[in-house]
């Protein structure tokens, strides 16, 4: 008797310490894209009108086109880890969206808002289940952290589009 006893406890704590911790990786999921929302939303100010058109050469994005490719991706992550519908359906905020200073900012902050919307919807178990990318399982967990490396990444893209504009970047918030 001692012994079950002893493995319901056991079971029980694993279970509530799971849960819990389950509950605090969402929450600082949400504390994460905010911060990165806020830190993007910085960029996004500091970039001058006439700057959001500025391709440093004739190949390569515009910023407008990199922060709307941020967007687009965000979008991409959160539903493929969700399992939600794309707002977007196949449209694309890259090729759609004017890339004017203010429509940029409404797209983009409406990306991250989605992402931030969702990320509270998912369970532990739907974050531990795995999805193939290139003939690899991941974890929806860890599709999750590259969608939020890939908008650091172009969020750093865009910091040589503000120097080269003369502008000095926001400060870096880190946390």
């Amino acid at each position: 008797m001692k012994k079950l006893t002893f493995l319901f406890t056991l079971m029980a704590t694993v279970f509530a310490c799971t849960t819990v911790r389950a509950q605090i990786t969402n929450d600082q999921m949400v504390a994460e894209w905010q911060r990165a929302k806020n830190y993007t939303k910085a960029y996004l100010d500091a970039m001058p009108d006439d700057g959001y058109s500025f391709k440093p050469t004739p190949e390569m994005r515009s910023f407008a086109g990199q922060m709307l490719h941020l967007a687009d991706d965000n979008y991409f992550f959160s539903c493929w880890v969700s399992g939600k519908t794309n707002p977007l359906g196949k449209t694309s905020l890259e090729k759609t969206v004017e890339p004017t200073k203010a429509a940029t900012i409404k797209a983009v902050m409406d990306s991250y808002d989605f992402v931030i919307n969702t990320i509270p919807g998912l369970t532990p178990a739907q974050l531990q289940e795995t999805i193939k990318v290139g003939g690899k399982d991941f974890s929806k967990f860890l599709i999750l952290n590259k969608g939020f490396e890939h908008q650091t990444h172009h969020r750093g893209q865009a910091t040589v589009y503000l120097r080269l504009k003369g502008v000095k970047p926001p400060q870096e918030m880190l946390f």
